[in-house]
C-alpha cells in the first residue's frame, strides 16, 4: 500500500516537473552571479538573519510574474506591447517606449558582462584559467544556443540549468549541517541587523527584476495558446520561482555555516567558491564553482532574450526567434558582453545609467501591471481578484521603495 502511495506521489511530482517552462526561464534569469554574490555576502556577514528578505522576494516575484503571465496568455501580447498600446497621448507613449528600451535594452547589455564574467569566475576557480579567457567562450556558447532559433530547445536547456543549480547549491547547504531552528527563525522573524539595510534591498532587488516581467509575458505565449493554460502556468510559476528561492536561501545557508563569525572576507561568489574548499573539502570547491558557472550561463542567455522581448514589444516589432530585428537585439547584447568580458572591463557608466533607469522603471511597471490587470475590457473574467489586488498593492509599495533606493544610490545619497 505504501509503495503504491509513493508511486502516485512520484508520478504527481513528475507531472509537475513537466509543467516547468517559461517561469523556469525567469528563475534562470534571476539566479545569476549577482544573486549568488549577494546571497553569499548576506550569509557570511549576517548569518541566517536575512533569509526572511529572500522569502519576501519570492512572494513578490510570484505575485508579479503570475500577473505578467496571465496578461500574456489571455491577451496574446507581451508587456512591452501592452505598455505601448495603453497610452493614446503621443508624449506618454514615446516616453514609455524610451524608458523600456533604455532601462531594459541598455541595462541588459550592461549587465551581460557581469553575467558572463560571473560564470567565468566559477570556471577560473576550478581550472585556474583566467576568467577573461572563459568569458568570451561563455558568451559565444550563449550566442550559439540562441542562434539555434528553437525556443523549446532553449527552454529545456535553461530548465536543465535550474535543476543543476538546485542540486548543486541545495546539496551543499544540507551537507554543511546548518542549525535548522535558526534557519526557521531567520525565515519567519524579520530582523534588520546594523548595516544590513543595503543587503536586504539588494536581496529583493536581485530577485524582483523588471525585465523578467517582459520576458515572462512573451515566453508564456510560446507554451500556451489560450486561457486554458492558466492553471498549468501557475503551477509552473509556483514550482520554478520557489525552487529559485530555495537556491538563493541555500547559498545564504552555506555562506552562513561556513563563514559567519569568522574573519574570512567574502567579496564575491568567486571568493566563496575558492574559500569553501578548506572548510568543507575539495568536492565543495568544484560543486560551488560549477553552480556559479551554471548561474552565469543561464543569465548570459536570458538577459539578451529579455532585452529582445521587451524592446521588440515596445517598438511594435515581431517577438520571434527567427525575426531579423529580434535577433539583432539579442545579438547586440551578447556581443557587448563578449567584448567587455574579453577586456576584463565592466561598463560602469552604462550600469549606473541602467540602475537609475531601472530604479524608475520597477515601480512604474509594477503600478502599470496592477492597473492593467484590472482592465475588464482587456482581460474579461481574468481580471485580478480583490485578494490579488491587495497582494499586488503590497508588492507595488515595496517596488516604489526599491525604486527610490535605486535612484538615491545612483545620486550618492545612500
Amino acid at each position: 500500500m505504501e509503495s503504491a502511495t509513493v508511486l502516485v506521489e512520484k508520478k504527481g511530482f513528475l507531472q509537475k516537473l513537466k509543467t516547468m517552462g517559461p517561469a523556469a526561464i525567469v528563475t534562470a534569469a534571476f539566479i545569476g552571479p549577482g544573486t549568488i554574490t549577494t546571497a553569499s555576502i548576506a550569509g557570511a556577514k549576517f548569518g541566517y538573519a536575512l533569509i526572511w528578505a529572500m522569502v519576501f522576494s519570492i512572494f513578490a516575484t510570484v505575485v508579479l510574474q503570475e500577473m505578467s503571465a496571465r496578461i500574456g496568455i489571455v491577451t496574446r501580447k507581451g508587456l512591452g506591447s501592452a505598455l505601448r498600446e495603453q497610452f493614446n497621448n503621443p508624449i506618454a507613449k514615446y516616453a514609455s517606449i524610451f524608458l523600456v528600451v533604455s532601462a531594459i535594452g541598455i541595462g541588459c547589455a550592461a549587465y551581460e558582462t557581469g553575467n558572463i564574467l560571473g560564470g567565468a569566475l566559477g570556471l577560473e576557480a576550478v581550472t585556474g584559467i583566467s576568467m577573461n579567457v572563459w568569458g568570451p567562450i561563455m558568451g559565444i556558447g550563449g550566442y550559439i544556443l540562441l542562434k539555434s532559433g528553437n525556443y523549446k530547445f532553449v527552454e529545456k536547456f535553461l530548465i536543465g540549468l535550474v535543476v543543476l543549480m538546485s542540486a548543486t547549491f541545495i546539496t551543499t547547504a544540507i551537507i554543511v549541517a546548518p542549525d535548522w531552528s535558526e534557519i526557521l527563525k531567520g525565515m519567519f522573524i524579520p530582523s534588520v541587523p546594523k548595516g544590513s539595510v543595503f543587503l536586504i534591498m539588494a536581496l529583493v532587488g536581485t530577485t524582483v527584476v523588471p525585465y523578467n516581467l517582459f520576458l515572462h509575458s512573451s515566453a508564456v505565449q510560446e507554451r500556451w495558446k489560450d486561457a486554458s493554460g492558466l492553471k498549468e502556468s501557475r503551477s509552473d510559476i509556483f514550482l520554478s520561482i520557489i525552487l529559485g528561492g530555495l537556491i538563493s536561501i541555500a547559498v545564504i545557508i552555506t555562506a552562513s555555516a561556513a563563514f559567519f563569525g569568522t574573519n574570512i572576507a567574502i567579496n564575491n561568489a568567486g571568493d566563496m567558491a575558492k574559500s569553501v574548499e578548506p572548510l568543507l573539502g575539495s568536492w565543495a570547491k568544484y560543486f560551488f564553482a560549477f553552480g556559479l558557472f551554471a548561474a552565469g550561463l543561464s543569465s548570459t542567455i536570458t538577459a539578451p532574450l529579455a532585452a529582445a522581448y521587451a524592446t521588440a514589444g515596445a517598438l511594435g516589432w515581431k517577438s520571434d526567434f527567427k525575426d531579423k530585428k529580434f535577433e539583432a537585439i539579442w545579438t547586440t547584447v551578447i556581443v557587448i558582453g563578449i567584448v567587455f568580458s574579453a577586456m576584463g572591463l565592466k561598463p560602469l557608466s552604462a550600469i549606473i545609467f541602467a540602475q537609475a533607469a531601472n530604479g524608475i522603471l520597477l515601480p512604474i511597471i509594477a503600478i502599470f501591471l496592477l492597473y492593467a490587470m484590472n482592465n475588464k475590457k482587456r482581460l474579461g473574467k481574468y481580471v485580478n481578484s480583490p485578494l490579488t489586488n491587495i497582494l499586488g498593492g503590497i508588492v507595488v509599495l515595496v517596488a516604489c521603495g526599491l525604486g527610490l533606493r535605486g535612484i538615491l544610490r545612483v545620486l550618492g545619497v545612500m
